[in-house]
């Protein structure tokens, strides 16, 4: 990776990561206020129509932030003719989703759905205004309006919902808090970059020739990953749903967070190197290693201390979400291994690719589920974890086949994949081991003083053994160039910043 490019992806890292340091503690504390103030059958009511509006979101996304980010050199016609192609569609979307909303609320036999997606309509519809011109930062590898714009947006969100919370005691807290963060989005696009826009469709055939393909593949993503909320939703009901939702979001939250600095600068570096092969799949190895060495501990460590958390944060309401995060946030974890598949197709120009990937993990996906409710609906509980066991098994199953259209883009045999990233699975191993045997030590009880102790107990010992063993087997192999490497290299860039300010 040619220094510069690098320097730049690192210096957008840090920017990203100071965003999502906030984001993550903010959306944390949001989801547990929340969760103390409204019950399960809120969050499920809510989920339903935020799920079946994903999916109609996503079946006409034009992706035009990507076609843009790739094209050479866009001029301003592009700028508007993106923009005008947003609000016709977003206008349009707001509409039939209006019209869908009466329909789906007798669907699911609850009158509730309909108000809730009338107000969904209306912001969808104020969605295609945002300004497209704020991908100028990305397409330059600078991130710092991503700090203001992300936490921004999430401050207003988190306040509003919160508020309304509090007052009603109701389900539109929710709603109330994705319109104010919509809305402050809108506003923050336009004042972090100027921009008038003007009604155009002079360059629409070339920004959709290159995100057709995208948009299809969303359209298949979001059926892909919004099936199992509506699969429960429909036939478990709002409560049960509400207590998937919630843990759904809590075990993405650490492993999604952890490595978002990272994966958000990946497809314009990658792109910038696309013309390079050689030099595409050295970036793309070591982006590899390094999320999955950040991925495997923070994600399988969550599972580890999932049902104190839960009972320390959220009270013992929440309890049958454990299992639902201590599975999840493995599967997670694991999907990690390839992640930057996504960048590296768009960069390469290979989104079909991804169309087809989507298309088939959907095939796998909604069977396997499906067979995980038949094998679990004994009970109404295990009906959930055997849906979620169905994607945990796609799950595996998708990761192996993902490897092999990466070795295809770049030629990164599966064998390399998987070798790049075996002392990071060993140290996680070790990881669990340690972190377990740590908990046990202290006695089970539902005081606070014990709960918090068995977490930070666990995290202390957990966070111990992965790093000892990690440099313990890359020492004993030499230290290999890898994910330690680059963690390496980050923390004396980290140092070297705050070196000259502490010696002032």
């Amino acid at each position: 990776m040619a220094s510069g490019i690098k320097a730049r992806m690192m210096r957008g890292t840090m920017w990203i990561a100071g965003a999502r340091v906030l984001v993550n503690g903010i959306a944390f504390a949001s989801t547990i206020l929340l969760a103390r103030l409204l019950t399960p059958t809120d969050f499920g009511i809510v989920a339903i129509a935020t799920a079946i509006t994903t999916i109609v979101q996503s079946i006409t996304e034009l992706s035009l932030a990507e076609a843009l980010v790739q094209h050479e050199d866009p001029s301003e016609e592009h700028f508007h003719s993106a923009w005008t192609l947003n609000v016709a569609r977003s206008s349009l979307l707001g509409l039939v989703i209006a019209i869908a909303a009466w329909p789906i609320s007798l669907g699911y036999d609850d009158p509730r759905l309909l108000p809730i997606m009338l107000v969904i309509a209306a912001v969808t519809a104020l969605n295609g205004a945002s300004n497209p011109k704020l991908i100028v930062f990305q397409r330059n590898l600078i991130f710092w309006q991503d700090f203001a714009f992300s936490v921004s947006q999430k401050v207003a969100g988190f306040v509003v919902a919160i508020g309304v919370a509090i007052i009603f005691r109701s389900y539109w807290a929710l709603v109330a808090g994705m319109i104010a963060t919509q809305v402050c989005a809108i506003a923050l696009s336009y004042a972090l970059y100027p921009y008038r826009p003007r009604l155009r469709f002079v360059e629409t055939r070339e920004l959709l020739s290159f995100s057709v393909w995208l948009t299809l593949s969303r359209a298949v993503n979001a059926l892909n990953y919004r099936s199992d909320q509506l699969l429960i939703g429909y036939v478990l009901g709002p409560k049960l749903l509400g207590y998937y939702t919630v843990g759904d979001n809590l075990a993405a939250l650490p492993t999604r967070e952890a490595i978002a600095p990272l994966t958000q600068t990946l497809f314009p570096a990658f792109a910038r190197l696309s013309q390079d092969v050689g030099r595409l799949r050295d970036a793309y190895r070591r982006a590899h290693a390094l999320l999955c060495a950040i991925a495997f501990p923070v994600g399988i460590g969550f599972a580890v201390v999932a049902q104190p958390l839960v009972l320390l944060l959220m009270g013992g309401k929440w309890l049958p979400s454990v299992p639902i995060i201590q599975v999840i946030t493995v599967v997670i974890a694991l999907s990690v291994l390839t992640m930057p598949l996504q960048a590296l197709a768009m960069a390469a120009g290979e989104t079909k690719v991804l169309f087809g990937r989507d298309v088939r993990n959907l095939l796998i996906r909604v069977p396997f589920m499906l067979l995980g409710l038949w094998i679990g609906s004994q009970t109404i509980l295990g009906a959930v974890m055997g849906i979620i066991w169905g994607r945990a098994a796609s799950n595996v199953i998708g990761n192996l086949l993902n490897m092999l259209l990466v070795r295809r883009i770049i030629g990164l045999g599966v064998g390399e994949q998987l070798i790049a990233v075996w002392r990071t699975g060993v140290g996680s191993a070790v990881m669990v081991v340690a972190a377990t045997a740590a908990q046990a030590l202290i006695p089970d009880g539902g005081s606070s003083g014990l709960l918090i102790a068995r977490v930070v107990v666990a995290v202390a010992s957990g966070a111990l053994a992965y790093a000892a063993t990690l440099a313990g087997l890359w020492v004993a192999q030499g230290r290999p160039d890898g994910a330690e490497t680059e963690i390496i290299t980050l923390a004396g860039q980290a140092l070297r910043k705050f070196r000259p300010a502490a010696g002032a």
